[in-house]
């Protein structure tokens, strides 16, 4: 009887000790080390500096932004991670501005200055597409708050404001969200900076186009095609004469015989 007890408090013992570590973990997954994500890659700034500078003849546009410090505004639009506030530029070539009296340039206060480079850009960014739209819908608003009239006829973008009655957008510089740079054929002459119209050279029309050469190549053709038809009328002849000549001779010789 008292080894029958000992048994059962054994057994007893053995049942309320806890489980072995090693049978614990044993069939646990191993511990993974979660990779730290990769980080964002840094956003792609244009550099409106040297963009003016390498695509074509805006030096006298790029001076002016610099000697204004308003190149400094329309980088802090192009550096915005947010597409919706970013800056389109209309930059006049350098023939725009040597159009314009030089005095009436040269005359103007720092701020003038200032306040006509400030109209040459609008605080968002403006596809290219987006002007049909903007024709209809009402002006665009500038830095300055220079309202400026867009007008898209055919495809033939033109922008109005102050004294400037259409400056022509000659072509498309750069337009990537959210930079759009636009070049123009005239300076845009806001009336709050100029109170008269300054004196500005016409833009001289371009020259018609030479006529194509598939264009002459068609006009002479008749002519050549004149000069064969004859050559070969004479051919014709020529060949009808030895003919009849030859039939002479034969007929000749017949009776001769």
């Amino acid at each position: 009887m008292e080894l029958k007890l000992a048994v059962l408090a054994v057994a007893t013992l053995c049942l309320a000790l806890p489980p072995p570590r090693a049978a614990l973990s044993q069939g646990a997954p191993p511990l993974v080390e979660t990779p730290a994500p990769a980080p964002a890659p840094a956003p792609h700034h244009v550099d409106l500096a040297d963009l003016l500078s390498l695509a074509g003849p805006y030096g006298t546009f790029r001076g002016y932004l610099t000697r204004t410090d308003v190149l400094r505004t329309f980088q802090g639009r192009a550096n915005a991670t947010d597409q919706q506030q970013g800056v389109t530029v209309f930059a006049p070539e350098d023939s725009a501005f040597a159009a314009v009296d030089a005095a009436a340039l040269s005359n103007l206060t720092a701020d003038q200055l200032r306040t006509l480079m400030l109209c040459h850009a609008a605080p968002r960014y403006l596809p290219l597409s987006s002007f049909a739209a903007l024709a209809a819908s009402g002006p665009v608003h500038t830095f300055a708050e220079c309202a400026l009239d867009v007008t898209d006829a055919a495809g033939r973008i033109r922008v109005a404001s102050g004294w400037t009655r259409a400056a022509r957008l000659v072509s498309s510089v750069y337009s990537t969200p959210p930079v759009a740079v636009y070049a123009l054929d005239r300076v845009l002459l806001p009336r709050q900076v100029f109170p008269t119209e300054p004196t500005v050279a016409p833009v001289p029309a371009p020259s018609p186009a030479p006529a194509a050469r598939g264009a002459d190549a068609t006009d002479a053709a008749p002519a050549a095609t004149e000069r064969g038809a004859n050559k070969s009328l004479s051919c014709g002849v020529s060949a009808g004469h030895v003919l009849v000549g030859c039939l002479v001779a034969t007929v000749f010789a017949f009776l001769m015989m």
